[in-house]
């Protein structure tokens, strides 16, 4: 029976520089060589190959380049020992919801979700912090991440005290391009290869972002930079223009493969029927054209009148076309001088209209409109000071998502994506599903625009951080929006996980008592760790999506759970005798023959909950002969 540790493969998150070496294995073994530290990659082979035989790595070459880049490309690559702790008392409706809300440092969860989503995520939409010269909370400890999130968050003594990131530093866009490099890098293997990235930014970084994405994404994924008309109101103070826009810039995961949906057309139609026509709806347009047709022929009119094109203009439709167009009755002949008019019909038209880089306020929804979604569903109290309007959300989810797609926002802020999907879904009788991400950052009693939103927390007895409001929003949304929709029966739950570190324990001795070291890590799982908290990491390590069916059986008194209909079965029992061993192997068994899982199944226990080594080895004896495998122990 393979024991897990810290160390293994199976406890961390997908190792991205390996699955790079492969594709490059793949696709040109002659690149691969040995270096002194394992596997490295021959760079004069790979300049053969491009057709460059000159260039060194001191030439200058096109890009963008900032102090640290080297760095965050290298965080990104870092695989996360951490894991998703399951906090069902912080959810709603646990156990059938497929939305997910999970609390910490953004980048940690996106490499931890690296084996359940790559590739599933269809629209992450972003709202990052703008760079305004304000604080933002994502100073990035290159060394741990998860020691970063707990000092930001105040959860281990020595608390980190946030940077303010002021034009005056010296390093002002390189702060936040570090922050935004390696989060991209990794967000980009969660979208599906027809999936799309929005984000929105305003005019500080939209110049940098875009070079940053183009290297990440490739500059052939670049779809549009949106212009959204947040405010409507002029501000006489500006000493030069009043800013009346932010941009969403939006990149294909594979421009190839990008899959947009027309936007639905609204207001009134001009499409009638007054005269009953079997072929449905019509209006009238005309008959001419600015483009020529190779036909030059003259209409007949009822009349007799011969009727030759305007100058300038043209027929509308070749000769034969329009003929069929009189027989069938589809013409419009009006007045004796006039030209006539065709029928244009609704069912020959297209669906719906095609998205345009200029989203009016009306269209999309403004900063105003914003503040009264939250206000209202907070009684007016105001607690969020810039949100998003869902309107402008819900336009891009139009655009890049169909039913059953996955949304992911991992700046989620106030839960505007989360809200909006729920609206979206209501409106379609959809099932799209969400999963936002947030720091869980204090709130700051001496920061003016804080301060409702700490007294909100005061009064409901909550932690003082942004992502309880996060979770407030989203539970209140869900709620209005079942209520507004009494015929649609979709989901507006959500499974919250905190960040946290693993619960397999680390192998860190203590060099002046090893004895002592020795005996604490007997049981490799730490202490205070629920059996949820171990599966749930047992789900992420292995691939399984945080949402997968989890049934539970006792069998010898013990509680074992089935994962996605068996693939994974988990017995994480404190303690198993050697008289337990054969019974409880043979109830599995008979589970599993049950289940039948499609694929292979791996069966996993608690290492220190054996009698002994033979009791372990004869557990995994009996269940590899029955056909289970794999068999591991944490």
């Amino acid at each position: 029976m393979e024991k897990l540790t810290a160390a293994s493969l199976e406890a961390q998150s997908a190792d991205l520089v390996a699955g790079n070496i492969e594709q490059l294995k793949t696709l040109f073994p002659e690149l691969l060589t040995e270096g002194k530290d394992g596997v490295a990659v021959n760079v004069d082979v790979l300049k053969a190959l491009v057709g460059d035989a000159s260039v060194t790595d001191a030439d200058e070459k096109y890009g963008l380049n900032w102090h640290g880049k080297r760095r965050a490309r290298q965080l990104a690559l870092t695989p996360s020992t951490g894991t998703l702790r399951p906090c069902p008392e912080d959810s709603v409706d646990w156990e059938t919801t497929q939305n997910l809300m999970i609390e910490g440092d953004n980048l940690e969860v996106l490499k931890l979700l690296q084996k359940s989503y790559a590739g599933k995520v269809k629209l992450i939409y972003i709202d990052p912090p703008y760079n305004t010269g304000k604080d933002f909370v994502y100073p990035d400890n290159f060394q741990d991440n998860i020691k970063n999130y707990l000092e930001l968050t105040g959860q281990i003594e020595g608390g980190q005290k946030i940077s303010s990131n002021t034009e005056a530093s010296g390093r002002f866009h390189t702060d936040w391009l570090n922050m935004m490099y390696s989060r991209i890098k990794v967000a980009k293997n969660l979208l599906k290869l027809n999936g799309t990235l929005c984000v929105s930014l305003s005019d500080v970084e939209l110049p940098n972002f875009r070079l940053l994405a183009d290297e990440i994404f490739g500059e052939e994924n670049f779809i549009a930079v949106i212009s959204w008309e947040k405010v409507h109101t002029r501000k006489n103070s500006a000493q030069t223009f009043s800013v009346s826009h932010d941009y969403v810039i939006v990149y294909a995961r594979d421009i190839a493969a990008w899959d947009r949906s027309l936007l639905p057309r609204e207001g009134p139609s001009a499409y009638k029927n007054p005269d009953n026509d079997p072929k449905g709806p019509w209006k009238p347009d005309p008959v001419t054209a600015h483009n020529p047709y190779s036909a030059d022929y003259k209409i007949t009119k009822p009349n007799g009148v011969l009727l030759s094109r305007p100058i300038g203009r043209y027929w509308a439709f070749s000769e034969s076309t329009w003929n069929e167009k009189v027989k069938a009755g589809e013409v419009l002949w009006g007045d004796s001088d006039s030209y006539p008019m065709i029928k244009r019909y609704l069912s020959e038209v297209q669906d719906g209209l095609v998205p345009i880089t200029i989203f009016s306020r009306e269209f999309a929804g403004d900063t105003a409109m914003a503040k009264r979604e939250i206000d209202g569903l907070f009684g007016g109290q105001g607690v969020f000071e810039y949100p998003k309007p869902t309107k402008l959300i819900r336009r891009l989810i139009q655009i890049s998502t169909r039913p059953g797609d996955v949304v992911m926002d991992f700046f989620a802020g106030s839960g505007t994506t989360g809200h909006a999907v729920l609206l979206q879904n209501a409106e379609d009788k959809a099932s799209r599903k969400y999963i936002v991400v947030q720091l869980p950052e204090p709130l700051l009693t001496e920061n003016v625009e804080q301060r409702v939103a700490m007294e909100f927390c005061e009064n409901n007895e909550r932690p003082h951080n942004i992502s309880e409001l996060t979770k407030e929003r989203l539970r209140r949304a869900g709620a209005k929006v079942k209520a507004d929709n009494p015929d649609w029966q979709g989901d507006t739950g959500f499974r919250v996980f905190k960040l946290d570190t693993s619960n397999i324990r680390a192998w860190n001795p203590k060099p002046d008592d090893l004895e002592a070291t020795l005996f604490d890590h007997q049981d490799h799982l730490l202490e205070g760790r629920s059996e949820a908290d171990v599966l749930y990491e047992l789900l992420l390590k292995l691939g399984l999506d945080l949402c997968v069916p989890i049934e539970k059986r006792s069998i010898e008194g013990h509680d074992v759970h089935a994962v996605g209909g068996g693939v994974l079965l988990a017995c994480l029992a404190e303690k198993i005798t050697r008289e337990q061993v054969e019974s409880l192997a043979q109830g599995i068994i008979a589970w599993h023959k049950q289940l039948a899982p499609a694929g292979d199944t791996t069966c996993v226990f608690r290492d220190s909950a054996f009698a002994d080594d033979v009791a372990k080895t004869n557990m995994a004896a009996i269940l590899q002969q029955h056909g289970i495998a794999t068999v591991r122990s944490l």
